[in-house]
């Protein structure tokens, strides 16, 4: 079984690097992850992993548009905050995946991870600073 990656090392670099366009970015990490879902076997398992995988890894994407659309600052926070829990829980399905494996190529998880894990950190500071703002 084979991950396809829909863009090559050096666009993959530049789309990280483009953080700036945080909306973006999120269409294509929801493009990455239902790539992955889409590879899984079609086993118990890998039906399993891949449902929950698909839930967490995509909403990201809807969720910061509904952070956008955000009708207090209270609110805006709130869903910023679901947009970090759904990346939260995508990384540890990611995490399994790659452990056990469900896929014969687990390295090819470490891009993916990498980007999970920026995600999650400008989340967090956005949490922080619009936290801060509120006060």
């Amino acid at each position: 079984m084979h991950i396809e990656r829909p863009t090559s090392n050096i666009e993959w670099e530049k789309m990280k690097r483009q953080s700036y366009d945080l909306e973006e970015r999120l269409l294509e990490y929801s493009v990455h992850i239902i790539k992955i879902v889409e590879q899984l076997p079609k086993t118990r398992v890998g039906n399993h992993v891949a449902g929950q995988l698909l839930k967490s890894g995509t909403s990201p994407y809807p969720n910061h548009g509904e952070a956008q659309a955000a009708e207090s600052p209270k609110d805006f926070i709130h869903k910023l905050r679901i947009s970090l829990k759904e990346l939260r829980e995508t990384q540890r399905w990611l995490k399994l995946i790659q452990r056990v494996p469900l896929i014969n190529k687990p390295k090819l998880l470490d891009d993916i991870l990498q980007e999970t894990e920026e995600l999650i950190k400008i989340f967090v500071t956005s949490i922080k600073t619009a936290e801060k703002k509120k006060k």
